[in-house]
């Protein structure tokens, strides 16, 4: 989902508290990555794996220059001969440490082996934050530091949610534009983004 279809989105959402929403949840992942700079985990269960979600995520750290928001996707079926970016397995969530933040995100309920993990995670140090849906249960949502919720009875999806806040992480780690601006500023930040290398695809 582009900018513009992003924009058109909260347009329509305007007046639900979901752009709102969003954004905040967004500022408090950026708020802990950059606070910590130990590194963004994202994890999703067994049957589904936010790699959509990585892969935004990694759009918005080049474009709005915050490296600290691409994450590590761990996959609970890694395989060795996978990938780099999508080899990594459960074990890094038990290596996990202080400094680092743990984004779970998932649209049914954790699991026992997931939740247990997370929870170490969180004994270790990390921040844990929560993006799921109400049938996830309170589980997860109990250990987390911070969590949005999709309600049952809206008609948003838990990966439209994701777009909002992948979108929202990234434009908020761009610097507020200072009152006057020049224009050979101007003209200066429009050729570094303009020359900038594309970001890398997964």
């Amino acid at each position: 989902m582009d900018a513009v279809r992003v924009a058109l989105l909260r347009e329509v959402l305007a007046g639900t508290g979901w752009p709102a929403a969003t954004r905040r949840f967004a500022g408090a992942l950026r708020s802990s990555v950059s606070a910590h700079g130990g590194g963004l985990l994202l994890v999703g269960t067994e049957s589904y794996e936010p790699w959509h979600l990585a892969a935004h995520l990694v759009d918005e750290a080049a474009w709005s220059g915050t490296p600290e928001l691409a994450p590590t996707l761990v996959r609970h079926a890694a395989r060795p001969d996978d990938p780099a970016h999508l080899a990594v397995g459960l074990g890094r969530l038990e290596a996990a440490r202080r400094g680092e933040t743990l984004l779970v995100v998932t649209p049914d309920e954790a699991g026992a082996g997931l939740l247990e993990r997370v929870h170490d995670a969180r004994r270790a140090g990390a921040t844990v934050l929560a993006l799921d849906a109400e049938g996830a249960g309170g589980e997860l949502r109990a250990m987390a530091h911070d969590a949005l919720t999709v309600p049952g009875d809206t008609d948003l999806d838990l990966d439209t949610v994701q777009h909002l806040v992948s979108a929202a992480a990234g434009e908020n780690a761009v610097p507020a534009p200072r009152a006057r601006r020049g224009f050979r500023d101007r003209l200066s930040r429009l050729a570094d983004h303009l020359t900038a290398p594309p970001p890398t695809r997964w």
